[in-house]
């Protein structure tokens, strides 16, 4: 049987899938399911393939490409899709009406599939959650028997709480129901900080009632600070070119900067001036152009390629306990600074964070006992990129770091295990349970999930 390759959308995560098929309809998926002889296991199903870790790999098996992508309903607090409608497409059609999201995450290549029983990143609104998938209350999926299971969150809260995060190891989700909230103007600004005078605000900044997220810079000492809020008594106009231009530096032309610097100047130390100088510019923006009292939601979601180009970037993922992240942001400083001296090596992008909401609604949730601050190195895998994620691991893990299974690169069981406990044995059985001969399970699960 032929074998084919298919990468992730960054490129660096490779599939050899024995057979591919573009699910249509449900029988496709039905049929893929209940023939292992035609379609081999492993069987795994992908949207638009955006994560960095091997989720989506199934090498010697069956690659489900999710091409059902319609919007089913939209109503006044839910909406309802197929799994492969994509989360810029769907915050469009609910801004026509007046609705949107909960959470508007950047990646609007995210499909509702993925966003259902996988982890995503956002900084949270005061009494809200940061996760798309906590506002998932509905799917249904293929299981490997063939049958459908439908799990919503009001008949089966436990079972919908594991569904958030199985990763497609229960069944293949095909269908999937949102909670929405009508479309509501926001407020949004930026500061930046010396890294001290960040730490020393953090307690008052929190006290004000924004959502956080923040563009870290460890070799200026810096640090940017998106502050957003909803603002339901803004008049006029809204002002769609503030998000436009963070978008465009964030998800095109800074990326492209770094690739073409990265290639194009072979002295570090003017390369990494010269990023610097971007890095300097790119706050500056943030301070006096992306500010307005009237912004909409929707915008903040940045349109990918379909095929990545110079512009694409990579990133990983780890989640602090709040109170420990003063702590840990102070020594990743610090790590970055020492790593570069030891090993030469830096990113040729910038480090990003969130503040997110504690958050159960997922099993594996990195929220989960209590609010957390992230720290996401960003690069597009300029030389040295890989090394330096063993060792970001490694240090996130000596300060009890939490990762997300689809975007934290370098996992290991052991990281795992330490981070999630027995919380992976209530996921392990219930896979087991529907799937007994591990149809859907890859070789990055099995080795993570042993």
């Amino acid at each position: 049987m032929a074998t084919n390759i298919v990468t992730n959308w960054f490129g660096n995560i490779v599939s050899h899938p024995s057979v591919i098929v573009d699910a249509n309809s449900v029988d496709d998926i039905v049929a893929v399911m209940k023939d292992p002889v035609k379609y081999p296991s492993p069987v795994r199903a992908v949207g638009s393939n955006h994560s960095t870790a091997a989720c989506g790999v199934a090498d010697g098996g069956t690659l489900i490409r999710m091409k059902m992508n319609q919007i089913l309903n939209i109503g006044a607090t839910s909406l309802t899709v197929q799994a492969g409608a994509l989360h810029l497409d769907m915050a469009k059609a609910l801004e026509a009406q007046n609705l949107q999201f909960y959470v508007n995450t950047e990646i609007g290549s995210l499909s509702a599939g993925s966003a259902s029983c996988a982890g995503t990143k956002d900084a949270s609104f005061p009494g809200e959650y940061g996760q798309v998938g906590s506002y998932v209350t509905g799917v249904k999926m293929i299981l490997p028997s063939g049958d459908q299971l439908e799990v919503t969150e009001d008949a089966q809260p436990d079972l919908m709480q594991q569904v958030r995060s199985s990763y497609g190891l229960f069944g293949i989700i095909h269908e999937v129901t949102y909670k929405i909230r009508p479309l509501t103007p926001m407020h949004v600004h930026h500061t930046t900080y010396s890294l001290e005078d960040f730490i020393a605000a953090l307690p008052d900044l929190k006290a004000l009632g924004y959502s956080i997220m923040y563009y870290m810079f460890p070799f200026e000492n810096k640090i940017a600070v998106e502050f957003r809020k909803y603002n339901p008594g803004a008049t006029g106009d809204p002002n769609h070119a503030a998000w436009a231009l963070r978008n465009h530096i964030w998800g095109t032309s800074g990326p492209k900067f770094g690739h073409d610097t990265e290639q194009n100047v072979s002295i570090p130390s003017i390369r990494y001036s010269i990023i610097d100088a971007f890095n300097a510019a790119w706050r500056l923006q943030l301070e006096y152009i992306v500010t307005s009292d009237y912004t909409i939601p929707p915008d903040q979601i940045i349109q990918y390629p379909a095929v990545s180009d110079d512009s694409r970037y990579t990133f990983s993922l780890f989640a602090f306990a709040e109170d420990e992240f003063p702590a840990a942001l102070t020594a990743f400083y610090k790590f970055c600074n020492d790593y570069y001296t030891q090993k030469g090596y830096r990113s040729n992008l910038l480090y990003v964070g969130y503040r997110i909401a504690q958050d159960q609604k997922a099993l594996l949730s990195y929220s989960y006992d209590g609010t957390v601050m992230t720290i996401d190195p960003v690069s597009t895998a300029n030389r040295g990129w890989d090394d330096f994620l063993v060792a970001y691991n490694q240090f996130c893990v000596s300060l009890n770091g939490k990762p997300l299974l689809n975007q934290t690169p370098g996992l290991t069981a052991a990281i795992l295990q330490g981070a999630y406990g027995d919380k992976l044995k209530t996921l392990a059985a219930t896979r087991k349970q529907y799937d007994p001969q591990d149809r859907l399970l890859n070789d990055y699960f099995r080795q993570l999930l042993s």
